[in-house]
């Protein structure tokens, strides 16, 4: 199964929001909180180019955000990713 990322704040509801959606496919992930953390921020607006959480990465694959997890997922495209 392929490494799970998520890039988050401990404030951000959509970044809660996209650990529920992978705890209930009992799906692990590693988090890396960017709270107060500029050095980590720094480093993910290099690796994605964007500053917002959260940030998910699912092998080598930026999904990008919740929204873009969901729709990855209401698509299908998410349980190949997981498996790759």
């Amino acid at each position: 199964m392929s490494k799970v990322i998520i890039y988050s704040t401990d404030y951000c509801s959509y970044c809660r929001a996209a650990k529920r959606f992978f705890d209930s496919k009992g799906v692990q992930y590693e988090e890396i909180d960017l709270t107060g953390d500029d050095e980590a921020r720094d480093a993910l607006r290099a690796r994605t180019g964007r500053t917002t959480v959260p940030q998910i990465f699912v092998g080598d694959v930026h999904v990008g955000g919740f929204d873009d997890l969901r729709a990855l997922d209401q698509k299908g495209g998410l349980e190949p990713l997981l498996r790759s």
